[in-house]
């Protein structure tokens, strides 16, 4: 299974191109399932409206790609979701941030992704073993507690000219760690991949296709593997 869940498009503040575009990218560069999840406060008060938006696109590439509808959620100060907010019909949610000093988020990470509400949530770009140890948590204790509240980690590949063409080291250090490999198959986390794309030149497919062989590989559990592909 190809996966790449983390896209944005021109409804994220950072983004610029239209769905057409990156879909047609994911689709060229052998993706099977892809994920448009723009930035919660970028998009504001048209989230049903985007939601709609979206999802039309899934009709229209029918047989070609699998097309989910996700957000991108923010947790530091003025970014975050209103309490009056519903996102829980949207495929799937990516919450950020939770690393961050400012974060309203933190350690409650679960109690947050409940009131997504979304049937699918993840945490994006982080390092969570860090994280863990800085909660003082044992690394398997953390990903378990993950696991039983039904969240994913995001193995984020990006490498383009926004972000500085800047690896995450934690992605390196989890492909070169049998040890963190074995924490997350036994304790059942389940992990998805995403390029985080904002520009469509800057897509490489082939850091989505090598990640994701790579946890086939290794017998690492991605999330939607029930869809029917």
């Amino acid at each position: 299974m190809i996966m790449d869940i983390h896209s944005h498009t021109f409804f994220s503040k950072c983004g610029r191109d239209h769905p057409d575009k990156t879909i047609q990218a994911a689709i060229d560069g052998g993706v099977e399932i892809f994920g448009i999840s723009d930035h919660n406060h970028g998009i504001a008060e048209r989230k049903r409206e985007y939601y709609k938006y979206i999802c039309g696109f899934k009709e229209k590439y029918a047989g070609k790609i699998k097309l989910l509808c996700g957000l991108e959620l923010a947790t530091i100060h003025n970014l975050w979701l209103r309490d009056d907010e519903d996102v829980s019909f949207y495929d799937y949610c990516l919450i950020e941030h939770i690393d961050w000093p400012d974060s309203i988020v933190g350690n409650s990470f679960p109690e947050y992704a409940k009131r997504a509400g979304c049937k699918n949530v993840g945490i994006a770009h982080t390092d969570l073993f860090a994280l863990a140890e800085r909660f003082g948590q044992p690394a398997y204790d953390f990903f378990s507690r993950l696991a039983e509240n039904n969240i994913f980690w995001e193995m984020n590949v990006n490498y383009d000219s926004i972000h500085g063409y800047n690896e995450h080291q934690y992605v390196k250090n989890f492909v070169a760690s049998e040890e963190q490999q074995d924490i997350i198959r036994r304790s059942g986390v389940k992990i998805s991949v995403g390029f985080d794309g904002h520009r469509v030149e800057d897509y490489d497919p082939s850091r989505v296709i090598k990640m994701c062989k790579f946890l086939e590989e290794k017998k690492i559990e991605m999330p939607f593997g029930d869809l029917n592909l």
